[in-house]
């Protein structure tokens, strides 16, 4: 089965060898995201909550180019610099992945030694059309 890149000015654009996601049929991959604004291009440096805010909406506007929405995620990644940041990332990512009536995603959340630019949180995605 043929992979498609998938491309949006929406997103941070990739600084590597690597697509901000690929599609393999019905399914969408995306690489993890940290908080990166993508109109300027700059790290958004604040508090957990806001840094997730800001990769989910990095997240929301890659699974649109693809033809996806976030109710369509069917597994997460989520790499966390510290596991006391859990709480308030979790609450943020239950708005966005698990609003009350939609049946969350699988998800394994780690703690890394770090991440790209010093973030807090670094999500990835893969979703599928039913």
């Amino acid at each position: 089965m043929p992979k498609t890149a998938i491309s949006t000015p929406n997103a941070p654009a990739a600084i590597g060898p690597y697509s901000q996601a690929i599609l393999v049929g019905d399914t969408l991959y995306t690489s993890g995201q940290v908080s990166i604004d993508p109109k300027t291009n700059e790290f958004v440096a604040g508090t957990i909550a806001e840094q997730t805010i800001r990769v989910l909406e990095n997240l929301k506007a890659v699974l649109a180019e693809a033809g996806f929405d976030l109710g369509q995620v069917i597994k997460t990644t989520v790499f966390l610099q510290s596991m006391s940041d859990f709480a308030a990332m979790n609450a943020v990512y239950g708005q966005y992945l698990a609003p009350e009536g939609v049946a969350p995603p699988a998800r394994s959340t780690v703690q890394v030694a770090g991440l790209p630019k010093g973030a807090l949180v670094e999500i990835e995605v893969i979703a599928r059309k039913s």
